[in-house]
């Protein structure tokens, strides 16, 4: 079964590469962040009519890792564009193409590989408690095989050490990888506003929509309408809200850590507020 859905893909694939002068290129992205409920809204937007997903998976990745496989490549992943002229003729709004890759909004060098290549695309970012995200990313990579440290307090001490010199590799190396900075950032990836920082100056604050994941999952239906706003696409009503990709959290944290983790976090967490036009709902 895996043989021949490898297979499939790789069909997919070659012929997606043929046609790619002929296919979209997205007009937004969902950029982040990790752990966040990036999966759960890009499952919901993927239901309105007008919003196309890729044509085989959810996440391309290609501003972060795989870059050096070029435009064309990424282009293949799109849908084509006679498609959008169809719907767009159908509806009488214009079809969007998107994907959803998190580790767009913590990768030094995606922004403004997306700048570059994706004039006038439009951003939307999710943020979460970041202490909650870092226990269920710690949980997510230990599952998944990249983190080998079963305990959540020694990893984030692991932290620093592990990540010294990621961001100059990533930059001096633009092909570079680099495994924990991919997976096993668990703080770094919760401060959030050094990452949007990054951001504006790349896209403009209006072209950048961030998102608290909590009122998403509270009120997913007033978030949905939030976020057709912002793209331009009328309100063909709502789709079916779904959780996905959830992990339970771990065992609560000792009382001493979370606060520690908590002062670690509270000036970035401040500076949401002009973000998300509110304070964060794990701060009221």
């Amino acid at each position: 079964m895996r043989t021949m859905k490898r297979a499939v893909l790789s069909l997919s694939r070659t012929a997606g590469r043929f046609t790619s002068g002929a296919r979209m290129l997205p007009s937004f992205l969902i950029a982040g962040a990790q752990r966040c409920g990036t999966t759960s809204l890009y499952r919901a937007l993927a239901q309105h009519p007008l919003l196309l997903k890729p044509v085989l998976h959810k996440g391309v990745h290609y501003f972060d890792v795989a870059y050096w496989r070029g435009l064309p490549w990424y282009r293949a992943h799109f849908p084509l564009r006679i498609s959008a002229a169809l719907l767009t003729h159908r509806y009488g709004a214009r079809a969007l193409a998107f994907e959803s890759s998190p580790y767009y909004l913590f990768h030094p060098l995606a922004g403004a590989r997306i700048a570059a290549d994706l004039p006038g695309v439009k951003l939307i970012v999710l943020v979460r408690d970041p202490v909650e995200r870092a226990c269920s990313a710690h949980a997510h990579e230990l599952a998944r095989g990249f983190e080998d440290e079963s305990h959540f307090e020694y990893a984030i001490e692991l932290e620093t050490r592990r990540l010294a010199g990621a961001e100059q590799l990533l930059r001096e190396s633009p092909y570079a990888l680099h495994h924990a900075h991919q997976h096993q950032a668990y703080l770094a990836r919760g401060r959030y506003a050094e990452q949007l920082d990054r951001l504006e100056p790349l896209f403009g604050r209006d072209r950048i929509l961030v998102l608290d994941s909590h009122l998403f999952f509270r009120e997913p239906e007033s978030v949905y309408e939030r976020v057709l706003e912002f793209l331009g696409v009328p309100h063909l009503g709502y789709p079916a809200f779904e959780r996905h990709n959830g992990r339970p959290l771990p065992r609560p944290l000792p009382r001493a850590l979370e606060q520690a983790l908590r002062d670690h976090f509270e000036p970035y967490d401040a500076r949401l507020v002009r973000w998300l036009g509110e304070e964060p709902s794990w701060r009221r």
